[in-house]
């Protein structure tokens, strides 16, 4: 079993970005990554595997997540029944401002945010992502290419007039 300390020399940073990439803010990233830890920690001998340990962290860093958000703010994540479908795609030529990015995060339904924090800040497997938020990996798929759709077309810079 690994010890609490050598998880957090490891994931410590890691989960840092992920949860700043959910919450928006470095100050409740904090909080989410002390409270990951603090709940890891009370779980510990639920790890049988140390090689899904990160996989593990991000599980317990978005439940954390979920249920403050749900108890702190009274908000629960969007359904896909009300996201509409992306438009085309659009290449992006210009490079992305970090606060635009996370305003566009920030925006994006939770269904389709936590995969792409997932898959590009958590550097988790699409396997990983599947079993984490207990869905297909056709759905993991399905909903990154929805969310890098909606990111594009956010982000994408205003046509000239």
């Amino acid at each position: 079993m690994l010890a609490l300390a050598a998880l957090v020399e490891e994931y410590s940073e890691m989960l840092f970005r992920y949860a700043y990439r959910l919450s928006g803010s470095a100050a409740d990233a904090e909080d989410l990554t002390q409270q990951t830890f603090l709940a890891a920690h009370r779980h510990l001998e639920q790890l049988r595997e140390p090689g899904r340990a990160k996989s593990w962290l991000c599980a317990i860093l978005r439940n954390v997540y979920l249920k403050q958000l749900r108890s702190h703010c009274g908000i629960e994540p969007d359904s896909l029944q009300d996201v509409a479908e992306p438009a085309s795609e659009v290449a992006l030529e210009n490079p992305i401002d970090e606060e635009q990015l996370q305003a566009a995060l920030l925006e994006l339904p939770e269904e389709y945010r936590s995969p792409v924090v997932l898959f590009y800040f958590g550097e988790l497997s699409y396997k990983e992502i599947a079993e984490q938020l207990e869905v297909p990996i056709g759905t993991v798929m399905s909903r990154l290419a929805r969310a890098k759709s909606l990111l594009k077309k956010r982000l994408s810079p205003l046509p000239a007039k």
